[in-house]
């Protein structure tokens, strides 16, 4: 339904429909007042015109056609349905066995139709007054190889800052709030990751326990921002809140979920693309259209190789982009959307399509690189153009620092930008999303304090989440007062921190980590809404003062920016610089000889070292000039034992600085002289860092 006033032209495709009626209502929303049939019908696409359409007009579909189950038809004209393109849903199911387009517990399953209207349980649509004056905005468009990446959910950051005004906690404009702003300036974040805002909606499942979707992959309207976020309940609130981050530097990219839709299986409630076109939409078993191929893991996979399906797809991006000016998305379950027939397919009409696309080929791509169908492991095969989220960074980094074995090998590949999943692609460093936490799964500081996920507050009988999180609870399950418990604790979450801002890719933090925020050992808080997912802004971790870990994530995240040598854009060489003897990247044991074969594969080994030359970024800045830096030398030891260090006299290193050492906890980061001639002993479970400033020269 588009917006303005006057004469609207309207339109609704539907292969399998044979009538198709917008429904009209007060502006209460309680009473349906008119119902116009569409008269026309062109290309599959129902269409006629609607005098006097006017921003604010409260409206849905309902669309007749076979109710045919077994057939993969599932029309029932008693449903009142979301519009697709609907730019404003307001109000939320009220659940009821009405949204359900068969009659629950009568007849063969789902095979009975139910003639209940569902319109008194039904969200509606709402026309939008799209004028919005954006003034001289302008996206960021942060370099790939620059980004610092935060995960963030709009409502959990807000609800506990004590500068948001409590009205504003929890929305749009809450998170586009100074205070907030300015934290994530001072930290150095560049790009906002939010999690899911399309209108979605909360399980029946969760409501009948009290509890709600607060993670929010439940997906209903993929072109309504959710109305639940926003303090004015105008869209213009979110463009507002993209408007102010764009003046500060920061970008906006968006967790989007295009595999799948919240009316689930063929036992879910029919709410909109079921009822307008069930067997158009989604993934139907060939032999048994009665039920659903689900690659998702959540009842259903939208069908992709339908045409109209994936010009639904291309039409929201590109909304968000032109009309919302969001920078980019991370795709929710990505394999699932290149899914051919049953194969994940690289060369899918989805890539194609985006690939060519003069809009959506200009912002950021970022690929959640796996489904839960055979074969949806695609982590390194996306195309060039994409970024994936790398799970293979988190779980190396996380078994290392636990002191697990046998992992040193692919920690220098995961540290050094992962060359064997993107190289081999001719993709770049920047290719891989590195984190340590995200939102699925433990926090930074749960990480270091539970061996076992805490689920219980789900009501699923701790049953859910993942069982393998590569964690250690220090010696203690949860909180403890022990003094060298909680010593051990910050010191892993320093390590985890620094070596995630100095490794080759692009770093992604999880709102609250650099607070030390925790969820109890929650592993899977997805239906949360409450203190337990929200972000404590209280936290002693919180206070902007050495010894905390705000301050140490700060003063990582800017010795990244200042040093392009841990943000290169191509993938190092391990070969003798132009002109020099010296390598540009050199593995090192702690008695200074470099790692060989068979080191790499010593299952005790649990330290090791680092030379990166600043002399071999192969990088030439705005003015044509070669970029140099300065080199480096990072030293790691996950063992239960101090582990002294020597460095090769071979390597060019005068004089150097002492810049990082996790085991020191009060003041982290002044720098201090360091002789490389002398042994440096660097004390178990820490990671330090030397900087060695470059010969002076043009």
């Amino acid at each position: 339904m588009p917006s303005g006033t006057g004469w609207a032209s309207i339109s609704r495709f539907s292969e399998h429909a044979e009538r198709v009626e917008l429904c009209l209502f007060d502006a209460s929303g309680r009473h349906e007042v008119q119902r116009i049939v569409l008269p026309e019908q062109t290309d599959q696409i129902f269409h006629g015109y609607l005098p006097q359409a006017r921003p604010g007009m409260l409206y849905g579909y309902r669309v007749h056609g076979p109710f045919q189950p077994r057939s993969g038809h599932r029309f029932n004209g008693n449903k009142l349905l979301l519009d697709p393109y609907a730019r404003n849903i307001v109000g939320v199911p009220r659940w009821h066995d009405a949204l359900f387009g068969y009659r629950i517990g009568h007849g063969d399953g789902d095979l009975s139709f139910d003639r209940r209207d569902s319109a008194p349980y039904m969200p509606r649509c709402k026309v939008v007054e799209s004028a919005f004056t954006w003034g001289d905005d302008r996206r960021p468009d942060v370099p790939w190889h620059e980004m610092i990446i935060y995960e963030t959910h709009v409502r959990g950051l807000t609800m506990r800052h004590p500068g948001v005004p409590e009205r504003l906690r929890g929305t749009y404009a809450g998170l586009s709030c100074a205070p907030v702003v300015d934290h994530l300036q001072r930290l150095g974040v560049t790009t906002l990751e939010l999690m899911p805002v399309h209108a979605y909606i909360d399980d029946r499942h969760l409501v009948e326990r009290g509890l709600r979707n607060h993670w929010g992959y439940n997906t209903i309207g993929y072109f309504a921002p959710d109305h639940r976020y926003s303090a004015s309940g105008k869209v213009a609130e979110f463009k507002t809140m993209v408007r102010t981050l764009h003046a500060a530097g920061i970008e906006v990219i968006l967790d989007v979920v295009y595999n799948h839709t919240a009316e689930g299986n063929e036992y879910g409630p029919t709410l909109s693309f079921r009822g307008i076109d069930n067997a158009a939409y989604y993934r139907l078993v060939p032999d048994a259209p009665r039920h659903y191929q689900d690659f998702t893991g959540c009842g259903n996979t939208l069908n992709m190789q339908h045409p109209r399906v994936l010009q639904l797809l291309m039409d929201s991006l590109r909304y968000w982009v032109t009309e919302m000016h969001v920078d980019g998305f991370r795709f929710d379950l990505a394999s699932a959307l290149a899914r051919e027939l049953f194969a994940v397919d690289r060369l899918s009409a989805f890539f194609d399509v985006l690939r060519q696309d003069p809009v959506l080929s200009q912002v950021k791509l970022i690929a959640e690189p796996w489904d839960l169908g055979s074969g949806g492991y695609q982590v390194g095969n996306f195309p060039v153009g994409w970024a994936e989220w790398n799970d293979k960074y988190r779980d190396t980094m996380r078994a290392y620092w636990k002191g697990d074995g046998g992992h040193i090998g692919e920690f220098a590949q995961r540290l050094t930008g992962s060359s064997d999943l993107y190289n081999r692609s001719s993709r770049r460093p920047y290719a891989s999303i590195n984190f340590v936490a995200a939102h699925d799964g433990f926090t930074l500081a749960d990480l270091v304090s539970y061996n076992d996920k805490h689920n219980d507050a789900n009501g699923e009988h701790n049953r859910d989440g993942h069982d393998h999180n590569r964690s250690w609870n220090c010696g203690v399950e949860g909180p403890s007062d022990d003094p060298e418990v909680k010593a051990l604790r910050a010191r892993l979450q320093r390590n985890l921190i620094a070596t995630l801002m100095l490794s080759q890719g692009v770093p992604m933090l999880l709102a609250g980590d650099e607070l030390g925020r925790t969820q109890q050992g929650n592993n899977n808080a997805y239906c949360q809404d409450n203190p337990i997912s929200w972000v404590d802004w209280g936290s002693d971790d919180g206070q902007d003062l050495p010894g905390s870990l705000l301050y140490f994530t700060r003063q990582l995240i800017a010795l990244r920016a200042a040093h392009p040598v841990f943000r290169r854009r191509d993938f190092f060489q391990g070969r003798p610089l132009m002109g020099s003897d010296v390598h540009d990247i050199v593995w090192l044991q702690p008695d200074g000889s470099e790692m060989s074969a068979l080191t790499w594969r010593q299952d005790h080994a649990r330290a090791l070292a680092v030379f990166l030359s600043g002399e071999g970024l192969n990088e030439v800045d705005g003015r044509g000039r070669a970029v140099r830096d300065d080199s480096f030398v990072l030293l790691f030891n996950a063992a239960s034992h101090e582990v002294v260090f020597e460095l090769p006299a071979q390597l060019p290193l005068g004089p150097g600085e002492l810049l990082v050492d996790t085991s020191r906890a009060g003041d982290e980061l002044p720098a201090l002289p360091f002789d490389p001639a002398q042994p440096f002993t660097l004390a178990a479970r820490s990671l330090a860092l030397l900087r060695f400033a470059r010969s002076a020269g043009p």
